[in-house]
């Protein structure tokens, strides 16, 4: 038996990375996945990309009226949520004290902090009892990397949303954990020079960097029976970097 069959999953921002390989595990895996992303081109090449049993909804993860809208589709088409990945985020390490500006403090907090609890809070009328919510966290929030003071901070934000939501929720059976990946090779490494990437791979002591499916099996294990016992967790999935 497959381990989401016949479950309702949402991930946010997933035409892309780490969220469109989760999507992609967890429709392989049984579920019915609504995907989101702020570009309509993107999200139906995502939804392409998938092949079945998706859903693309045109979303901001910032915008309460596109949240909304979100709610509103899952309830019309399948009534309930049983996994929510609230994946979206921006990031930026190009912010150090002395040059953050207010709209890049703004962006930064408003898709990460505020999207990210705004996303759940829409969309908890429909989650059924039992279910499971993923947040999206990153090994920033407990490491001081130059330049990324208020992505990190938006981040670890995330992760104190946890911990309080995992003891508001825990009558209903809701889990509710955060996945903090560490360098994963994404599009953001395809730009970056190899003598960077070589210093960032580097400092991993398993020597690499990880991939977008390693991201997605760590999803796929919160999102399903084989994580009932664990809830208000952070599951740091960075090849030992924050660790060792």
């Amino acid at each position: 038996m497959r381990k989401l069959d016949g479950k309702v999953a949402v991930i946010t921002g997933a035409t892309s990375g780490m969220a469109l390989a989760t999507a992609k595990l967890f429709v392989a895996e049984g579920a019915h996945v609504f995907i989101t992303g702020r570009r309509k081109d993107r999200v139906d090449e995502a939804v392409a990309a998938i092949g079945h049993n998706v859903t693309g909804v045109q979303a901001d993860s910032g915008n309460l009226d596109d949240l909304a809208r979100l709610a509103e589709t899952v309830r019309e088409h399948h009534g309930r949520v049983d996994v929510l990945f609230a994946s979206a985020g921006i990031g930026s390490v190009s912010d150090p004290l002395g040059s953050i500006t207010p709209d890049s403090f703004d962006t930064l907090v408003a898709v990460n902090f505020r999207g990210t609890v705004f996303t759940v809070q829409y969309l908890l009328p429909l989650m059924s009892d039992g279910a499971s919510i993923i947040l999206n966290g990153t090994t920033s929030a407990t490491k001081g990397i130059p330049g990324a003071g208020v992505y990190s901070a938006s981040k670890a934000a995330v992760r104190s949303l946890a911990r309080t939501w995992a003891a508001e929720l825990k009558d209903r059976g809701i889990r509710v954990n955060v996945i903090s990946p560490g360098s994963i090779d994404t599009a953001l490494f395809s730009s970056v020079t190899p003598e960077f990437r070589e210093q960032v791979t580097s400092a991993i002591p398993l020597g690499r960097l990880g991939t977008s499916e390693e991201i997605a099996a760590a999803a796929l294990f919160l999102a399903c029976p084989d994580a009932s016992f664990i809830t208000g967790a952070n599951l740091v999935v960075d090849g030992g970097f924050s660790h060792i």
